[in-house]
């Protein structure tokens, strides 16, 4: 899958594309239906499957103050978008300038002469353009007057819910990483490089943990987990602890993370923990003693549910 970063006049890369356009955060089952229906489209038209998104998202220059926490990193996104079987990715540079563009002049400039569309696809509610003026019956007007077809594809829900980034948001700052999980379609993932930490897993409690410093602007609520962690082609199972380690007096907020049936030097590596059940709460305990006991009968719970 080619990945363009802005579009610029003349791009002799397009000469017949089916297209879709979104923020596409977090590439959760509804933003997978579209994809796959773009993918399924362009096969049928004998054109390019094009997915279109924004970097920085428009919400984090329209309304920085609603401080919204991504759940995809840039990379994550389009490396989720290529397993669509998409093939090409466009990242138009979001401002406040582009913001301003009209509705019909984004379609006259990107689509039209930027990626020679013949069908459009978009979701049921989707607006774009100055004031979001720019809806399905202007696409369809437009596509009328200038040669392409809009397709409209309806929301998926799970269990009575319709999905939504949004909502997976909610789940996730509550903990019900299963919840997500089935919303997203996968289990909810972050990745990170591993740091140094206190060195309490292993010298104090006899459990050695890897401190993971987050790339992602959100993790679940604060607890315990069960996780998979991929490190690089290699695949392990873990227990992680979210939170500030209550027993402990410095109160740092951490993502730590104890593998089990490993032993090996990994600090400074990238690793992508995969959050597959919350066990329990964050708690403090009275002693270390009965927080190594607890940790103990975590990680037996871990490995329970992993291997189910």
């Amino acid at each position: 899958m080619m990945v363009f970063h802005d579009l610029p006049p003349g791009t002799a890369s397009f000469s017949r594309t089916v297209v879709t356009i979104g923020n596409f955060d977090g590439v959760h089952l509804g933003h997978r239906s579209i994809l796959a229906r773009v993918v399924k489209r362009a096969k049928e038209l004998e054109a390019q499957s094009v997915a279109v998104t924004f970097d920085p998202h428009p919400m984090k220059v329209l309304r920085p103050d609603a401080a919204l926490p991504l759940l995809t990193t840039p990379e994550q996104k389009t490396g989720l978008m290529a397993a669509s079987g998409l093939d090409a990715v466009v990242v138009l540079p979001f401002t406040r300038e582009f913001a301003a563009l009209p509705a019909r002049e984004f379609v006259r400039r990107y689509f039209l002469e930027g990626l020679k569309v013949r069908e459009v696809v978009v979701g049921h509610d989707y607006c774009f353009g100055r004031g979001r003026e720019g809806n399905i019956d202007l696409l369809k007007e437009m596509g009328r007057n200038h040669g392409f077809t809009v397709q409209v594809v309806w929301a998926v829900e799970v269990e009575g819910a319709v999905v939504s980034s949004s909502l997976i948001r909610a789940m996730l700052r509550l903990g019900k990483v299963e919840e997500a999980g089935r919303l997203l379609g996968r289990p909810y993932g972050v990745a990170g490089r591993v740091v140094a930490g206190k060195g309490r897993g292993a010298k104090l409690l006899g459990i050695p943990t890897a401190n993971i410093r987050p790339e992602n602007e959100l993790l679940p609520a604060t607890g315990i987990y069960a996780v998979r962690v991929r490190r690089g082609t290699e695949t392990l199972m873990g227990a992680a602890n979210i939170g500030t380690a209550p027993t402990f007096a410095d109160g740092e907020f951490t993502l730590e993370i104890h593998l089990l049936d490993f032993s090996g030097d990994i600090y400074g590596e990238e690793l992508a923990v995969e959050f597959v059940a919350r066990l329990r709460e964050e708690r403090r305990f009275p002693d270390i003693e009965a927080l190594a006991a607890q940790i103990k009968a975590d990680i037996a719970k871990a490995r329970e549910v992993l291997a189910g």
